[in-house]
């Protein structure tokens, strides 16, 4: 129980890159990102509107399962540098506090990301470029392998959600773009495993 509590921040972090992820990418395709809802379970979900193509809607799908892989993999090549991850710590923290502002509608939401920003402005302005490094690193891989905690998800076409069963992402995918969930979960596992070995082979570099 204590290990679940000292994991839940950073659980409900790869969340907030995965929601993040769909409320972006529906932005960039034209939609409108209306909010963003964390759950104490470490689910959520992020609401857009809107009239967006077939194929928007899969790559909107697609971006919450790439969204923390994404996230954690640069956070890793940050931490190559001192610069550079002092940058990518304080730009998180940044992140996180206007999203909660902006965005995030749930009790969970206004509680932890806010102390998760300010944990990453103290370490990215007070703490030793060693614990700097360190904390880059740690955030980098928890979210880079937050994969193997989707994986039950990936390889489903529905899931619950504070309770409710809903499509999958895989299966929202498949349902505009013919090929089963597992197909694009498979593919979408590959792509991110390639990922995050590259950023490790590019961090290993420094």
């Amino acid at each position: 129980a204590i290990g679940t509590l000292f994991l839940m921040p950073f659980t409900l972090l790869a969340t907030w890159f995965h929601e993040m992820a769909h409320g972006v990418a529906a932005m960039i395709v034209g939609a409108r990102f209306d909010h963003l809802v964390l759950f104490a379970n470490g689910s959520g979900y992020a609401q857009y509107s809107g009239n967006i193509g077939t194929l928007d809607q899969a790559l909107v799908a697609a971006a919450g399962l790439l969204g923390p892989a994404i996230a954690g993999s640069l956070m890793i090549i940050a931490s190559r540098s001192q610069k550079a991850t002092r940058i990518a710590l304080f730009s998180l923290g940044m992140l996180l506090a206007l999203s909660t502002i902006i965005w995030v509608r749930s009790l969970v939401g206004w509680i932890v990301l806010p102390l998760l920003a300010v944990a990453l402005f103290f370490v990215a302005t007070k703490a030793n470029p060693t614990w700097q490094r360190i904390t880059a690193e740690f955030l980098g891989v928890q979210g880079a392998l937050s994969l193997y905690q989707d994986l039950g998800y990936i390889f489903t076409d529905n899931a619950n959600v504070d309770g409710q069963r809903v499509i999958s992402d895989t299966g929202a995918i498949a349902d505009v773009l013919v090929l089963p969930y597992w197909f694009w979960g498979a593919l979408i596992t590959l792509t991110i495993l390639a990922m995050v070995w590259k950023a490790l082979q590019i961090s290993a570099r420094s």
